[in-house]
């Protein structure tokens, strides 16, 4: 059986290059397909593999302004021959156009956010010059009906999240099977916290980032961001002394950065929370914005793991890490690094075994009419 793998593009290391990652280990013979491809900036999991990247991939310096262009790259893909096709969507990947013989599943970490739920924020508040606003709005237009045309060429979707999977049925009127992404939670560990708070995240303006500089700014406390993205420079030169901006840094370092954390600040909705599960595994605590999948992958019942705050504000998400320093020791690491068993790989290569196995049976029995 012949697997291509179409993941929206490999430019950086986060929670959708850790889904592809393991789909690399599941099936080491699969060829992958990308719109935009820096095997400087991805896993030698990924790199043994055969990587085609798309014809737009001398503009990647320029891909977030590429979108337009990324439907007729897609379909530009010649999958002729491939058996499975396996999509790995957050920006766009499942519009590539599959044989009729081959079975198409979509794995989706959410439908395009910059076109779905985050556009009145993308068009009225983070776009501030008035001649992009005029063209983004005709073009997400367009890309929209693509988009949602596109889900027909889906066989099966399989959603990150029960958030997801609503998102999935509100866009594209379809119904999803939930797998949780993978963690690698046996990885991480714990250590006698040190005083500051962590965020890892993109730096990008849904992330809500800004107000947390805002924020640890005005009361002094110590915060640690890793992370980078196009909001880097601007948060950089806002925040005070006591936050300390890390960039990206080695697995290893993130690991000991989570490990003496005191708590993970969570400010913006995440479509499951990979980053919440990675600081649960490490037995911290999560503070984070009470919206999304973070209601599944840190949910406030479980041993004190997930303090919430409802809105996006300021002054809520600053109550929400006074509450956590009032019963910050009464916290147990070790329940929370329980917590999280069920986001392993072992559980999400399980499940996502039984999708290739069928595609393997209907194959046989396909070459045995």
């Amino acid at each position: 059986m012949r697997v291509a793998i179409v993941h929206y593009w490999l430019l950086n290391r986060r929670g959708g290059e850790a889904v592809l990652e393991s789909l690399c280990r599941l099936l080491p013979d699969a060829d992958i397909f990308t719109l935009f491809y820096d095997p400087e900036r991805v896993s030698p999991a990924i790199r043994q593999h055969k990587v085609t990247a798309s014809f737009l991939n001398p503009l990647q310096r320029h891909y977030r302004t590429l979108l337009p262009l990324m439907p007729i790259a897609l379909e530009h893909f010649d999958l002729r021959g491939y058996d499975l096709v396996i999509s790995s969507e957050s920006g766009p990947a499942k519009g590539v156009l599959a044989p009729s013989t081959a079975r198409h599943v979509c794995y989706c970490h959410t439908p395009m956010r910059y076109l779905w739920d985050l556009y009145p924020a993308y068009l009225h508040e983070w776009t501030h010059s008035p001649w992009k606003r005029a063209i983004m709005a005709p073009l997400a237009n367009y890309l929209r009906l693509w988009d949602y045309a596109s889900a027909a060429r889906v066989d099966e979707f399989i959603a990150n999240s029960q958030n997801v999977r609503r998102r999935i049925w509100r866009c594209y009127r379809r119904e999803s099977e939930v797998i949780y992404p993978p963690v690698a939670v046996e990885t991480f560990f714990w250590k006698e916290p040190e005083d500051y708070y962590l965020i890892v995240s993109e730096l990008v303006p849904y992330k809500r980032i800004d107000m947390a500089v805002r924020l640890f700014s005005k009361t002094g406390r110590r915060l640690c961001i890793v992370g980078d993205g196009p909001e880097y420079s601007s948060l950089k030169s806002t925040a005070r002394p006591n936050i300390e901006f890390r960039g990206r840094v080695p697995d290893a370092e993130l690991r000991e950065l989570y490990a003496r954390c005191r708590a993970y600040i969570m400010p913006g909705e995440e479509d499951f929370g990979i980053t919440a599960v990675e600081a649960l595994a490490s037995g911290k605590a999560v503070i984070a914005l009470g919206q999304g999948g973070v209601l599944e992958s840190a949910p406030p019942k479980d041993r004190l793991g997930g303090v919430f705050y409802r809105e996006p504000e300021e002054q809520q998400l600053g109550q929400a890490i006074t509450r956590f320093e009032k019963v910050e020791s009464e916290i147990s690491p070790t329940d929370l690094q329980a917590s999280v068993t069920q986001f392993s790989e072992a559980e999400f290569l399980s499940k996502m075994s039984l999708i290739v196995s069928q595609r393997s049976c209907e194959t046989i029995e396909h070459g045995h009419e």
